[in-house]
């Protein structure tokens, strides 16, 4: 099967997630505009993954545009070593407000940082209490924090990660509630209580656990598996029983993903640590924040010669142009008041469940706000996902290119991740789009 795609006399990048022998020519992106993605070609994409999950009012939006240049002729970057500026301050203060019971914010470039801060937090705080037993962590079974060392040891995807597996720490793994595949002999409301009785057990018998991590609201590189109600809450209460601090990764499902602008607040289930990313400036520019509450922060305070201090920076934190960024883009969200507008295009996603499980591939489809995940099988009866010889993710791609869309799968999991601000008409688009894409690559697999 070879790919349609531009070609390029030559070129020297690394493609993420890609392997470099199929796929030897790319196209090439040389605008967006709106939901849009225009090639050197002259052709037009449907941004279909909001350019990795991160993109909330489309392309070129002049609001965030005008706000990037205005700054850059103030001040492009200062180091938050010692010193500090406008943007950062205002930025904390504005997250700080938004974001229940949280105290302050420490600012690193994307996701993967952020949590990573997130867990040396938790391990420092309980070595600045003195309670230097407490060093490990539970997290739930397909949950992913990124792709640095620290992260891939949290959320371990064993299709992505097992060739690292000699470096990364160990963590204790709880089952996480699939309701599509659920093990024989339980309902999902047993299975549910199943999970979280694992849970419970290790929480309560082990006096080393320094904090419960798991993303808020839905696991989405895991495979869009949505929490069911009350799940997170539970967990969160557990936490508070046996003196473990509560982590929440709203990388990829905060600001709006999910439906809420803070998703664990719509949970209602208040985190010790959080961490934000992905749309906090849109999309615009690399930025993440690290949240924690009052408590957490205040037991790194003392003298220095105490070396309470957190032990943590980069180079570019807190940089004003992405602080400034999104400030910018957070100010959008009541101008626009786009939060109502993604419940309705939530309702619209929804009334395509449907249809989409007639498709002769599709075992199960997931969604919540603006994210869905549509899960192929080769066996409906019995559930049963192709393996990686289909390429299935490749054959998305290529095909739904055909129909004016981009799209990204997770393997056998199509996901549909638009940009939110995303009109009735073109989310129709997009859909229409992945429906036939699904029935022509149905065609040629089987």
């Amino acid at each position: 099967m070879e790919p349609v795609l531009d070609s390029l006399m030559r070129s020297y990048v690394w493609h993420p997630y890609t392997q470099m022998k199929e796929w030897p020519n790319f196209d090439v992106i040389v605008k967006g505009s709106g939901m849009w993605l225009h090639d050197s070609k002259g052709r037009m994409l449907l941004d279909g993954v909001a350019s990795m999950w991160c993109n909330v009012w489309g392309h070129s939006k002049k609001e965030l545009v005008s706000s990037m240049v205005e700054q850059t002729k103030k001040l492009q970057h200062s180091s938050l070593f010692n010193l500090t500026n406008n943007r950062a301050e205002d930025l904390a203060e504005k997250l700080v407000k938004l974001a229940p019971n949280m105290h302050r914010v420490f600012y690193s470039d994307d996701g993967s940082t952020a949590m990573e801060i997130s867990a040396k937090i938790a391990l420092q705080y309980w070595y600045n209490k003195n309670e230097k037993k407490k060093t490990r962590f539970v997290v739930l079974e397909n949950g992913y924090h990124g792709d640095t060392i620290g992260a891939m040891s949290l959320g371990y995807v064993p299709s992505f990660f097992s060739r690292y597996k000699s470096v990364l720490f160990p963590v204790f793994r709880t089952p996480s509630p699939n309701s599509y595949r659920i093990p024989d002999g339980f309902t999902f409301q047993e299975y549910q209580d199943f999970c979280l009785d694992r849970i419970e057990k290790k929480l309560s018998k082990s006096n080393d656990i320094a904090a419960f991590i798991m993303e808020s609201g839905a696991q989405v590189a895991g495979g869009v598996i949505i929490y069911p109600i009350g799940f997170q809450k539970k967990i969160s209460k557990l936490c508070k029983r046996y003196d473990v601090l509560f982590i929440l990764d709203e990388v990829a499902t905060g600001f709006g993903r999910l439906g809420s602008i803070i998703e664990y607040e719509s949970q209602n289930s208040i985190p010790d640590i959080v961490s934000f990313g992905k749309m906090l400036t849109a999309g615009y520019l690399p930025l993440a924040a690290t949240l924690t509450n009052k408590r957490i922060y205040d037991t790194f305070l003392g003298a220095s010669q105490q070396l309470k201090q957190f032990f943590h920076g980069h180079t570019f934190t807190g940089n004003p142009l992405a602080c400034a960024t999104a400030l910018a883009n957070l100010s959008l969200y009541k101008k626009y008041n786009l939060m109502s507008k993604v419940r309705r295009r939530s309702d619209q996603l929804k009334s395509y469940i449907n249809e989409l499980f007639k498709l002769r591939l599709v075992g199960d489809v997931r969604h919540k706000g603006l994210l869905m995940g549509i899960e192929l099988v080769r066996d409906k009866k019995r559930k049963l996902p192709f393996g990686p010889e289909k390429r299935i993710g490749d054959r998305i791609f290529i095909e739904a290119r055909k129909h004016g869309i981009y799209l990204r799968s997770l393997g056998h999991i199509v996901m549909i991740v638009p940009p939110l601000a995303i009109s009735e008409k073109e989310l129709d688009f997009l859909v229409d789009g992945t429906i036939e894409t699904i029935k022509r690559v149905s065609d040629k697999i089987i």
